[in-house]
């Protein structure tokens, strides 16, 4: 196994303590990884559980879910009365009710929604909504799940600013910087694209864009520009896209620290299509 509870392992004779040292590294008290096996978001909040038998929340939560591209390093959170926590490890105090709290991979979790709910009003907007469209590509969840809860909790810290969060969540993006080229363009006053565009009679699909004009935008990560055959099919792709009509615009992360070019770019190209903006 990855982690294990490493005294129950001594003790059931599966492990020596000197087996335990030479081959598990600590993660939390009196739980351990195997050295060759990476430290995941997921396995940390595993981890977390394991040591404390407290319920699993915010990040934690997510990577329950199964929620991608979260940070390994960052501390587990955990949600118990005793706001002590050991190093690495953050527990909250939050009063939760009882259908704010789940299973997830068999262990004890706040839902999907409370987790959207703490993640959201607590995290900066520009951190939270990557993971939010994360959480929501992971579980299916609706921003409309996450706002009754603001209505249960409406003097809890953050709820304003998690309203407007959840304006802005969508869980179609694949990648955190999907999520971030969708903010550059809502937050350069265009229109919210809408996210994975599927054309079914050419088996493919956009990462954002806007049906009514026509206008595609799509995030080149390295590896469009590095693997030979995904470059070959990015040509093919968007050659059949331009004979459908459609104007593609391709954004690579370099593009990304220059966000008045990205919208510019794609600005023109509504226009040219009618788009009032």
């Amino acid at each position: 196994m990855e982690l294990i509870i490493g005294s129950a392992a001594v003790r059931r004779g599966d492990l020596t303590r000197h087996l335990l040292a030479r081959d598990y590294r600590p993660v939390y008290r009196d739980v351990y990884l195997r050295r060759d096996v990476e430290l995941t978001a997921q396995l940390r909040a595993r981890a977390a559980w394991l040591s404390t038998g407290s319920t699993l929340c915010g990040l934690s939560a997510a990577a329950a879910f199964g929620t991608k591209w979260l940070d390994a390093s960052a501390p587990a959170e955990i949600s118990r009365a005793d706001r002590h926590a050991p190093a690495g490890i953050v527990a909250h105090s939050w009063d939760l009710a009882a259908d704010e709290v789940s299973l997830a991979a068999s262990m004890t979790v706040t839902t999907s929604a409370r987790t959207a709910f703490d993640i959201g009003r607590l995290l900066p907007q520009v951190t939270a909504i990557p993971i939010l469209d994360a959480l929501s590509n992971a579980t299916g969840l609706k921003p409309c799940d996450v706002s009754a809860l603001t209505d249960r909790h409406p003097g809890a810290r953050g709820v304003a600013k998690l309203r407007r969060t959840l304006e802005l969540v969508d869980g179609g993006a694949e990648s955190p910087q999907e999520s971030k080229l969708r903010l550059i363009l809502v937050g350069g006053g265009l229109p919210a694209p809408e996210t994975q565009i599927e054309f079914r009679e050419l088996r493919i699909r956009v990462d954002m864009g806007w049906r009514e004009w026509k206008v595609a935008v799509e995030y080149d990560g390295v590896q469009h520009w590095t693997d030979r055959r995904q470059r070959s099919w990015d040509i093919e792709r968007i050659a059949l896209l331009e004979a459908a009509g459609w104007v593609v615009v391709r954004v690579s992360a370099e593009m990304m620290s220059r966000p008045h070019l990205i919208v510019e770019r794609v600005r023109a190209k509504l226009r040219g299509a009618g788009c009032p903006v």
